[in-house]
């Protein structure tokens, strides 16, 4: 649709948090992973006018969105619609990384895409919408056990088994609602109206498992650290213990890197009140060696 360029939006979390990890230096060359809207890659060309930057997104809107956005640096960007497990450098070494992971505002806040069930939408959650596999092909298709084990183990929701017997015995849902209502009908009263709505798990669980995110993240883990230049940063700004726990112990772990930051960088009473968004993101942060132990 041609309007999702101009509501892809992106506010940037840790701005300056992330900034002060990658160090951005005069004539290097950095990889923004996930571009999203372009808040971050702007902060990164806006420390030095010598600077170059390549930036990743799977999501066709997202590099039309940042494209538009980062207009007046068009000359030291590079784009590529890919996900960041796949991509290819070649022969380019960069002097800094950084992953900001998850999905984006945009992503949740255009009804269409089927990230939130706050408005009626189709179950999409695909990221990269070239990909054949939907939410709804999950839902309406998959065993009531590997539904359960993909609640449970990607949404970490303990009622895993009621809400998958839920969802099989009221298939096929078309609509993020429909979806969200039956998970409410089944789960307790106390569950229903707690701090969180029950489906909101659920609805993690579905997205991680449509686009295949842990299973990226792992891969891109394995990769970035071979892409950097010696003494250059990575920077991972990560939304759940899922995604945390896999960047801390990959990091931790690299014979390729030393662990900057020894506990998660996390938003301040201040940012968290102008984005809540900024909540839950932790960012870490590593460098890479010059030798190799």
């Amino acid at each position: 649709m041609t309007a999702e360029p101009l509501t892809f939006e992106h506010i940037p979390v840790l701005p300056q948090e992330t900034l002060a990890g990658l160090q951005p230096q005069p004539g290097g060359h950095y990889l923004d992973a996930t571009v999203g809207g372009g808040g971050h890659s702007r902060l990164i060309l806006a420390a030095d006018p010598t600077l170059r930057l390549t930036a990743l997104d799977q999501d066709g809107a997202a590099i039309a969105a940042a494209q538009a956005a980062l207009g007046e640096y068009c000359d030291r960007i590079t784009f590529c619609r890919s996900n960041f497990a796949e991509f290819d450098p070649g022969k380019d070494r960069f002097d800094g990384i950084l992953a900001d992971l998850g999905v984006s505002s945009a992503q949740f806040d255009i009804p269409e895409r089927g990230f939130s069930f706050r408005l009626t939408a189709p179950l999409d959650m695909r990221m990269d919408q070239r990909q054949e596999t939907s939410a709804a092909d999950i839902v309406n298709h998959g065993e009531e056990v590997e539904l359960a084990r993909i609640i449970y183990t990607y949404g970490e929701e303990r009622l895993s088994r009621r809400i998958a017997r839920q969802i099989v015995a009221q298939r096929p849902f078309t609509t993020t609602t429909e979806l969200a209502n039956a998970i409410s009908q089944c789960v307790p009263g106390k569950y229903r109206y707690g701090r969180i709505h029950p489906a909101t798990r659920t609805f993690q669980a579905l997205r991680i498992a449509v686009n295949r995110e842990l299973e990226v993240l792992e891969r891109f883990l394995e990769l970035a650290p071979t892409w950097l230049k010696p003494k250059g940063r990575l920077a991972i700004i990560s939304f759940h213990s899922l995604e945390d726990r896999l960047v801390k112990h990959a990091l931790k772990g690299s014979p390729l890197l030393s662990v900057v930051t020894k506990k998660p960088i996390i938003a301040t009473d201040e940012e968290v009140q102008q984005n809540p968004r900024s909540r839950s993101a932790k960012l870490r942060v590593a460098e890479r060696r010059e030798e190799l132990p």
